[in-house]
């Protein structure tokens, strides 16, 4: 067993006037996501373990200190957020990644897909979403009593 000890380094605040600030989020924001999108390849490709990187709502609920941060609590959700709007840009039919697949599908063809097409992809869609989150839900229940 190997332990860690964790040091509090100082850290040093900026402050931007708003202005500064929208493009210095956009920035950092982009930045996140480029490397989340890495990972969620890496992930696919096997160099990284799906199972001990998914994280379901007690994964989630641990990112938040105990204490009271305005800063991490805001910083956190803003993260979330972004992660929540990457996956649903996932092309799987049940989130908005999906439904843009069918149109570009739709304008390459000029043909709508069927009623039923639509139907049977987002229940699929729909399942594959359930299970990746029992998945990651389970994944947590693993790592607290494992």
């Amino acid at each position: 067993m190997i332990g860690v000890v964790i040091k509090q380094l100082p850290t040093n605040t900026e402050k931007y006037t708003l202005a500064e600030a929208i493009p210095k989020g956009v920035e950092e924001g982009l930045q996140f996501l480029g490397v989340q999108i890495k990972a969620f390849g890496q992930m696919f490709t096997g160099r990284i373990s799906a199972k001990d990187s998914l994280g379901g709502f007690g994964s989630i609920g641990n990112m938040f200190d105990a204490t009271w941060d305005w800063q991490n609590f805001w910083q956190m959700t803003a993260i979330l957020s972004l992660i929540l709007a990457f996956m649903n840009l996932l092309p799987i039919p049940a989130l908005d990644g999906g439904h843009v697949v069918f149109l570009i599908g739709e304008m390459i063809t000029g043909r709508k897909p069927s009623d039923r097409l639509m139907e049977v992809a987002t229940t699929i869609g729909f399942i594959l979403l359930i299970s990746l989150v029992l998945f990651a839900n389970i994944n947590d229940i693993r790592k607290f009593f494992f």
